[in-house]
């Protein structure tokens, strides 16, 4: 019991660093790959600090509560993975929380933040098939949900589940909010959507939303890292090497893609899930 409180405790503190120096790392990997020189990695950092300096104005006051309440499901969700309990319930109240971040965004009078909103409910219908398909393909190999049994399984998940490992990864882009899949929150303001969903978010407010993201980012590869850690104290270096593998992945793909539509999003997503998840997933219980 002990660890799984230290666990969660140095998620807590370490993932909002972690993830904003891996934003900080995946800007200056953009900016080389656009022949830039890019920012210093640690701009996310300085960035957030300001945030926090700037006049507070809100379009709604509601608005900072619900966004605080998004920031700390989401905390709690990662916390709950990483202590090692029930990942079911995790991606529960990591959806719940998501959906505090739609409300955050829709209860402003913005025409750009109540699209950028809708957006956000079909981006959420396009990835939940996948990440309650993934859950249940870990139950299948380890007869259990708990996550620090499946992590200290004989042999990596990845050997049983490719599929859904497949379907997992191609979701994570909508997650990170990368191209081709940045549908709410678009990355340049001249766009269409100026913003998006987080277009009357400033200040605190839009500095709670970005440490969230780091803090789910750290979460969701560290469900990439489950699907290669086993028994054996090695795998954990093969499951970093593979983080690092995906994430400069997740880089490339944003950088060479353009946006697609809503309706190509949500193909493309089931697509994935139905062709790579569910063919393994008839497969696992069919093998049983």
């Amino acid at each position: 019991m002990a660890y799984k409180i230290i666990a969660a405790v140095v998620y807590v503190l370490l993932a909002p660093f972690i993830g904003g120096f891996l934003e900080g790392l995946d800007r200056k990997l953009s900016a080389r790959m656009q022949r830039r020189v890019g920012p210093p990695v640690l701009q996310p950092f300085y960035d957030v600090a300001k945030l926090f300096k700037k006049q507070v104005i809100a379009v709604n006051k509601s608005q900072f509560f619900l966004l605080v309440t998004y920031m700390v499901m989401m905390i709690v969700s990662g916390a709950m993975f990483y202590a090692g309990v029930d990942m079911l319930m995790c991606f529960f109240v990591m959806s719940t929380a998501a959906t505090f971040f739609y409300f955050a965004g829709v209860i402003t009078s913005s025409p750009y933040s109540t699209i950028g909103s809708s957006r956000e409910l079909i981006q959420m219908m396009a990835y939940e098939p996948a990440v309650l398909l993934t859950a249940v393909g870990f139950y299948l190999v380890a007869d259990s949900f708990e996550v620090d049994v499946i992590a200290t399984q004989d042999i990596s998940a990845i050997i049983l589940l490719p599929g859904f490992f497949i379907a997992f990864v191609f979701i994570l882009t909508i997650k990170m909010r990368k191209s081709p899949f940045d549908l709410s929150t678009s990355h340049h303001p001249h766009q269409e959507l100026v913003k998006g969903i987080t277009s009357e978010m400033g200040a605190r407010n839009l500095a709670i939303f970005q440490i969230t993201e780091w803090y789910e980012n750290v979460f969701m590869l560290g469900v990439v890292a489950l699907f290669f850690v086993n028994s054996n104290p090695w795998s954990y270096l093969t499951a970093a090497l593979c983080i690092a593998v995906v994430y400069f992945l997740e880089i490339l793909i944003d950088n060479s893609n353009a946006r697609v539509k809503m309706d190509v999003m949500l193909k493309q997503a089931w697509a994935v899930t139905l062709l790579a998840a569910g063919v393994n997933l008839l497969v696992l219980m069919l093998a049983k």
